[in-house]
């Protein structure tokens, strides 16, 4: 239980902070809307995802209300796989964790934004990647991977 909430608390957190301190009082990208920070490599690029990955079914109230639904809905639903399954196996209830603030902090986002703030861009090697995203999707990514890699684990003994 304690990793669960640490990993919940971790992802929410950070991603808040970050979306604070980079868009709204810090940098204040709200206002410039784009900041190289190490060119290409890294830029910080406003943008507002009123979809699902990539934009995709975005606009509108319904779709945003539905969009939280399902987040908060899928959140439940690992949470309670993961307590099923992993509950004396902190590292799982970690990544679970870190899945779940993750999803949640970007529903939060939904319901005081209307849309998921994303301001995160990296570009290498020649290739010029146009897409944004932010911290709560990366512990998406990382606890997503995570439960993917060490699900299958024998339980220790």
């Amino acid at each position: 239980m304690r990793a669960y909430g640490l990993g919940c608390l971790i992802a929410f957190a950070t991603d808040q902070l970050s979306k604070i301190f980079v868009v709204f009082y810090g940098l204040r990208l709200i206002e410039t809307q784009r900041l190289d920070v190490v060119p290409p490599l890294l830029r910080f690029h406003l943008g507002w995802n009123e979809g699902i990955n990539f934009g995709l079914f975005g606009g509108g109230l319904a779709s945003r209300w539905i969009l939280i639904g399902v987040a908060c809905a899928i959140s439940l639903a690992v949470s309670i796989w993961a307590f099923r399954s992993f509950q004396s196996r902190p590292k799982l209830m970690l990544m679970t964790g870190l899945l779940v603030g993750g999803a949640l902090a970007n529903a939060l986002d939904r319901v005081v934004h209307g849309a998921v703030v994303d301001f995160l861009n990296m570009s290498c090697c020649g290739i010029n990647n146009p897409f944004v995203f932010n911290v709560a999707d990366i512990w998406v990514f990382v606890g997503a991977i995570g439960l993917m890699l060490w699900a299958d684990e024998k339980k220790p003994t």
